[in-house]
């Protein structure tokens, strides 16, 4: 518990012993009042006043000025003992509640415990110096010794070690590293010394990019968010008239009629509609509810940009998966070399990693990498790229294409389509086709699961690519995908998701998962987009409303399961506070439910209700 709490405790108990001890004394008459206003104003001066700010500020209408005035008027209608226990059950709830964000707060925290607060970096000297995150320069050679959390993304160049992922991914199992790895901030380092050349600044790094996500999430609030600020907004006046005409309209009725006014009964009873009528359970609760799924989806490692994806996740009707590095590992090599007549198969990738000799694509790396060596780059110039087709290059003065089928019907070269499953590599030489080279990409182990949990649910799922026909369709005939394009530019992706979404049921979502920056248009045009957080780029990351911070497509089935779950727990919530509200309202108005039962109206319910939200913590089991 907090200082705070603790205090608050301590009035509880204090004043909860007065009112015990006040119920066995005799306490009539002034005697009463006096003894009475102890334990009413050690429980309640912090609610009296903020409700009198509240009022000389002009915005009385809160759970503040409610009790208040319910407590005040029962003091001065002489029900001492009730007034007193009235203050005293709310702040109880006060307290329980506090507890309850608290330890949502905690939960949050543990995530934000990443943050590191120091990098190490060896001097001329030999010896380790200490220095802020944020004054380390890109290219920057750092020390991560056993034990330390690696504070910026960059790439091992010395040392081997295993790193402890789960602040970041959720997975318990260690990852290993050596020479070459790429290493993300906020893992820690659990064996060997390791020497890591920074790629980024810190502010850029994958540790300050999940901080963000998480102390903006609560910036993004959810429509049943907002419906509750919105409710409570025009509620507490309504209920504060309601019960200003019940005090005064029966009794002016019963004048009328020549009867007794009653003015003391119908007080009483507009003081319990008060009570009763306090929205807290709502106002607490539901916002309570989706910290909690926030916070248990980060340590799942889902990251949630704001609860109103959380609340769209619920409700997707379909997932889109981009193909390379989102459902295929985009770890590429090649698997054939199919040289035409006048060519090797050495000739053949020597041509091709020449002219794919500064591209950073993936399947250029797989090229160079079965060429066994790199090309010479005094024999390569005039490079120019296409995008979405390939390369054009001057390779040894002879004009050489590099690229897919689009690329060489461009180029007005007749070349031999190739079946293989893969992606297909043309190559043609000073106009004439030199042959091809099929480079295949190995599927995550996880996306056949993800695939299939995703149809048991009834979500259907579409794949995109701008791979060729025959590497597509191999890969979703193998995951079991309801529908696959293939060969699309970035542009074609948005138009085909534009599509999807337009043959959408009424209410139903469309979220696209993806990691490249080719993916980024597609991610921001989404309902929700999903981002591969671990190798994803740093343009998909921004675009995305969601991160998976381990890149496993198996965490998108599971962030369904969460979302639901937390709505669920939401709607539960808003029908059960607002059903018994109703109940003892009528009640209260009718005078069957006293003063006690209003304190379990708003207390009891608040008690709940809050209960009820903190489940959305646990996902472990989802």
């Amino acid at each position: 518990m907090s200082k705070k709490q603790k205090k608050v405790l301590r009035r509880i108990v204090i004043s909860a012993i007065l009112l015990i001890g006040l119920h066995f004394i005799n306490t009539d008459g002034r005697t009463g009042f006096v003894l009475y206003m102890i334990p009413y104003l050690i429980i309640g001066y912090d609610i009296l006043k903020k409700a009198a700010y509240g009022v000389k500020n002009l915005q009385p209408f809160d759970e503040n000025f409610l009790m208040a005035a319910a407590t005040v008027g029962a003091v001065c209608l002489g029900e001492y003992s009730e007034g007193v226990a009235v203050m005293l059950f709310y702040q109880i709830g006060e307290l329980f509640q506090s507890y309850a964000v608290g330890k949502s707060r905690r939960s949050i925290s543990e995530l934000m415990d990443i943050r590191p607060d120091c990098a190490y970096i060896e001097n001329e000297n030999g010896e380790i110096e200490s220095v802020d995150p944020d004054d380390v320069a890109v290219g920057t050679i750092i020390t991560v010794r056993p034990g330390d959390r690696i504070p910026i993304d960059g790439t091992v160049i010395e040392g081997s070690s295993s790193l402890n992922t789960s602040a970041l991914t959720g997975e318990s199992v260690p990852r290993n590293v050596a020479e070459g790895d790429a290493v993300i901030s906020g893992c820690i380092n659990l064996s060997g010394k390791l020497h890591i050349r920074t790629d980024k600044e810190f502010g850029e790094s994958t540790v300050s990019r999940i901080l963000e996500l998480v102390e903006n999430a609560g910036s993004r609030k959810s429509r049943s968010e907002n419906f509750i600020s919105r409710f409570a907004y025009y509620y507490t006046p309504a209920v504060c008239g309601l019960a200003l005409l019940l005090m005064v309209l029966p009794p002016l009725f019963n004048i009328v009629q020549g009867n007794a006014p009653g003015f003391g009964t119908w007080v009483y009873r507009a003081l319990t509609f008060l009570v009763i009528s306090c929205p807290c359970a709502l106002v607490i609760s539901i916002p309570l509810t989706f910290f909690a799924g926030i916070g248990g989806a980060g340590k799942a490692g889902v990251l949630v940009k704001g609860s109103v994806f959380l609340e769209a996740l619920s409700k997707v009707g379909t997932v889109v998966f981009d193909k390379t590095g989102t459902l295929t590992e985009g770890v590429f090599e090649v698997s054939d070399v199919l040289p035409e007549e006048g060519y090797d198969r050495e000739r053949l990738l020597g041509i091709a990693a020449a002219a794919e000799l500064y591209s950073t694509h993936p399947v250029s790396r797989s090229i160079e990498r079965a060429f066994g060596k790199r090309a010479d780059a005094a024999a390569v110039s005039d490079v120019r790229e296409i995008g979405g087709k390939g390369v054009m290059a001057r390779v040894n003065g002879r004009e050489v294409y590099v690229g897919n089928a689009v690329l060489m019907k461009d180029a007005g070269i007749i070349f031999n389509s190739c079946s293989l499953p893969g992606t297909i590599v043309y190559i043609a030489e000073e106009g004439k086709y030199a042959g091809c080279i099929v480079v295949s990409d190995r599927i995550k182990k996880n996306s056949l699961a993800a695939i299939s949990e995703l149809s048991k649910t009834g979500i259907r799922t579409v794949m995109l690519t701008g791979d060729v026909k025959s590497a597509a369709e191999a890969v979703a005939f193998e995951l079991g995908v309801n529908e696959v394009r293939y060969e699309l530019l970035p542009e074609d992706k948005v138009s085909e998701l534009e599509r999807i979404i337009d043959a959408q049921p009424q209410g139903r979502k469309t979220a696209f998962a993806g990691d490249g920056i080719n993916d980024a248009p597609v991610l921001s045009r989404a309902d929700i987009g999903i981002a591969m957080g671990a190798l994803g780029s740093d343009a998909a990351i921004e675009a995305a409303d969601i991160v998976l911070m381990d890149d496993d497509p198996l965490k998108i089935p599971k962030a369904v399961r969460i979302s639901k779950k937390c709505m669920a727990i939401v709607y539960e919530n808003i029908w059960f506070a607002i059903g018994i509200k109703i109940l003892c309202l009528i009640l209260g108005a009718m005078g069957i439910a006293d003063m006690w039962a209003a304190i379990f109206a708003d207390v009891g319910v608040m008690v709940i209700a809050v209960l009820n939200a903190i489940r959305a913590l646990s996902v472990s089991k989802l």
